[in-house]
């Protein structure tokens, strides 16, 4: 339990939508980009890979490994976010097995030499999963940042915006 949920009366809207629908539908999302890669890289990708030009068929196999890997780490996240919010794992166990994730997987830049050479199919999975690489790590540091309550509001009596929250809370408490 991060420090924001073990105060009383507080209500963390990003772990709210980290066991939301909309998490689900990042679940999805991202699993159905993998496949997606993975079909195409053994598919469509392997045979335009062979009509490249030396320098572009290096950038692609240099590129298609990054896209692998960011990937197969972006499921790695998804799938412990996924087994801490049905309680098959701990917050303690996740954690520890997070810290073997890393989500800063670089891409070649777009004005690499033979860049635009590379299939259209494949620069659009590259930049995809670059976005949802993206995502995927501003919503880890709103969940696991070292201090969530940073951003937070403390409701006070000469505090509009506090007394606002706090309906919010009464709001969320009666659910």
């Amino acid at each position: 339990m991060s420090e924001v949920s073990k105060r009383p009366n507080t209500i963390s809207f990003i772990e709210r939508k980290a066991t939301s629908t909309a998490f689900k539908k990042l679940y999805a999302d991202g699993m159905s980009l993998v496949e997606e890669t993975a079909a195409y890289l053994d598919g469509e990708g392997r045979t335009e890979a062979k009509r490249l030009g030396r320098v572009a068929a290096t950038l692609y196999a240099a590129e298609s490994m990054r896209l692998t890997t960011r990937l197969m780490q972006i499921a790695s996240w998804l799938l412990l976010q996924r087994a801490l919010n049905s309680g098959e794992m701990s917050r303690d166990q996740m954690l520890l097995e997070k810290k073997k994730i890393r989500l800063d997987t670089a891409s070649a830049k777009t004005s690499a030499n033979a860049w635009n050479e590379l299939p259209e199919s494949f620069r659009l999975l590259v930049n995809r999963s670059l976005r949802l690489q993206n995502y995927v790590q501003r919503l880890d540091q709103d969940l696991f940042s070292e201090n969530p309550a940073a951003t937070m509001v403390e409701p006070s009596d000469d505090n509009p915006v506090g007394s606002q929250i706090e309906l919010l809370r009464t709001a969320f408490a009666a659910r």
